[in-house]
């Protein structure tokens, strides 16, 4: 679909927009595009890697692969401008460690972190960045 690293995403949670957000603001040369878990895109990439339903999470489709839960949050860092990037760090913790507590985010973000009705509409700037 693209060469780009692909992150998906649930479009109507509020907590993953900001990350997206922060993505954006942090990869000022558009190396990652965006698509919401609930479009055609993220449907069609959910279901060529073979994601279930059931994986509430965020889902980074790159060079060939799918990460997810932490992994993915973590290595979206990556491709991202310094001092942003140095997120990235956190890839030595221990995917026993860092899943669970990713798992457990998860399952409590519309609770603290509000969910929208709809999916976030991106901006006319940062449009051509989603599929």
């Amino acid at each position: 679909m693209t060469e780009n690293p692909v992150l998906l995403f649930d479009g109507v949670c509020n907590f993953c927009n900001r990350m997206v957000n922060f993505a954006i603001k942090n990869d000022k040369h558009g190396k990652i595009k965006f698509a919401p878990l609930q479009s055609e895109a993220g449907q069609r990439l959910r279901k060529q890697f073979n994601i279930p339903e059931t994986a509430e999470t965020v889902i980074l489709i790159d060079k060939g692969n799918a990460f997810t839960y932490a992994r993915a949050a973590i290595r979206v860092s990556k491709y991202l401008d310094w001092p942003a990037k140095m997120l990235y760090g956190f890839i030595i913790v221990p995917r026993f460690i860092s899943q669970p507590i990713y798992k457990w985010i998860g399952r409590n973000r519309y609770k603290w972190f509000g969910k929208r009705k709809s999916c976030m509409v991106p901006s006319p700037e940062v449009k051509a960045r989603f599929l």
